[in-house]
């Protein structure tokens, strides 16, 4: 499933790079631009404004509801049903491309002597060159992705399924 994400949810389209969804987004892009490359690219728009909305005439569209990033995840995984495609870290937070394994051997010269002594698994992201690796922000994103991936198992659990059939 593609994305393309309007400019009021930078967050959101961060987060679903992160989760390895292709999520296309622009700072800045006029309506007309955006749906264009939404219609070419077979992209589903993800937007907070109505008025856009109406006007993605034959654009698959889902109106986000809430401000807060976190329930922005959790209602584009839902809705689309794509918790059984995250994928963490296989995608370019920059650029959206698919990131590629790079042996540690090949990454020496690539980063600094401190990163290569501390880090034991490389990515190279093909489309912009970036190396990604495990730092010190690594565990508070693991944190955030195992909430999000936990919002799942309440969504699926056996006693939750066993009241909303009471209803």
């Amino acid at each position: 499933m593609k994305f393309i994400v309007d400019c009021m949810l930078g967050k959101l389209a961060k987060w679903l790079k992160i989760l390895g969804f292709d999520a296309t987004f622009y700072s800045k892009i006029e309506d007309s631009e955006l749906l264009d490359l939404a219609q070419k690219e077979k992209r589903t728009l993800l937007t907070r404004d109505t008025g856009l909305i109406e006007k993605a005439k034959r654009i698959d569209t889902l109106f986000i509801e809430s401000e807060d990033w976190n329930v922005q995840v959790e209602q584009v995984l839902n809705a689309f049903d794509l918790w059984k495609h995250v994928e963490p870290y296989s995608r370019c937070i920059e650029c959206n491309a698919v990131l590629k394994d790079l042996p540690k051997s090949r990454a020496r010269n690539l980063v600094t002597p401190f990163v290569y002594e501390q880090a034991d698994s490389f990515a190279l992201c093909p489309g912009c060159g970036r190396i990604f690796w495990k730092g010190t922000h690594h565990k508070d994103m693991e944190f955030k992705i195992e909430e999000i991936l936990r919002k799942k198992k309440r969504r699926t659990s056996p006693l939750r399924d066993r009241k909303d059939k009471k209803k």
